[in-house]
């Protein structure tokens, strides 16, 4: 099944060839909720009366052309932004700020040039006042997570582009927000280590229990990461359509680009978004 939301809030369903699943209705398992949230900058409308749901321990990407506000609605998910109507709740609990529930990796990484890795990492952790040995060492623990031990006294301009995005990952991770908000992490690096960046997020998603939201340019990174993929069309953006990508993920991740499931959603997409491609 597909499911398309119109005017923010009919719900219509239609039969695709098998290539979607139904996604959850509205429940209270959701981390995140998005309730009819607009966006102005002048008279510019960036966002209209856009509803969205985020289920709890999962990964919904945020999809769509340049331009249709993808990262408008991570910033407003992580209090850096306003909307100008409309209301963000995490946990049941509405959004007027950033918070310690809330972690977000930058697509430009972010890191403390003065600093070395394992105080980039435990930087969060300083700001709220816990004790150097304590921060340390649940900065240790998360460089080794994400393939950087031995580097905790290496700086910045020391590592390479795929190293400094896993300092910025670590770092998100190690303040145990709930909500982890990823604006298009992996788009700096070459494809190898992005192929390997994305093997390593199914990971953390199955490990970590914890909520992602994640916003990509790049329709097979979509599919191939997500437990659910929000099409946006372009401004004022609304959700065009939720898609949730069935199991093939079972049959492991060396199988995944191969699986005619995977590559069937690739192509729908495709078509979906073809005509909103300038």
């Amino acid at each position: 099944m597909r499911i398309f939301f119109s005017k923010g809030t009919t719900v219509v369903m239609s039969q695709t060839k098998g290539a979607f699943a139904k996604a959850d209705p509205l429940s209270g398992e959701n981390a995140v909720t998005a309730h009819k949230i607009s966006k102005s900058y002048g008279d510019v409308e960036a966002l209209k009366n856009l509803t969205l749901e985020f289920p709890r321990g999962q990964l919904t990407s945020l999809l769509g052309p340049s331009g249709c506000g993808k990262t408008t609605l991570l910033k407003i998910i992580a209090g850096l932004l306003d909307p100008t109507s409309g209301e963000v709740k995490v946990n049941g609990k509405t959004v007027t700020g950033p918070g310690p529930d809330r972690a977000f990796v930058f697509q430009d990484f972010a890191l403390l040039p003065w600093a070395s890795v394992i105080r980039n990492v435990a930087f969060g952790l300083e700001l709220r006042g816990m004790a150097k040995s304590e921060r340390e060492a649940i900065a240790a623990k998360y460089i080794r997570d994400v393939g950087l031990a031995g580097f905790e006294k290496s700086y910045p301009h020391e590592l390479s582009g795929g190293m400094r995005q896993r300092v910025g990952l670590a770092r998100a991770l190690a303040v145990d927000a709930q909500v982890l908000l990823m604006d298009e992490p992996f788009s700096a690096v070459d494809e190898q280590t992005r192929r390997k960046f994305q093997e390593d997020l199914l990971s953390l998603v199955q490990n970590e229990n914890k909520t992602f939201i994640f916003v990509t340019h790049s329709i097979e990174e979509a599919v191939y990461v997500s437990d659910q993929i929000a099409i946006l069309l372009p401004r004022p953006s609304r959700v065009h359509e939720i898609i949730r990508p069935g199991g093939f993920r079972e049959k492991g991740v060396d199988n995944i680009r191969r699986d005619p499931e995977y590559l069937d959603i690739v192509d729908e997409i495709w078509a979906s978004l073809r005509s909103y491609v300038e």
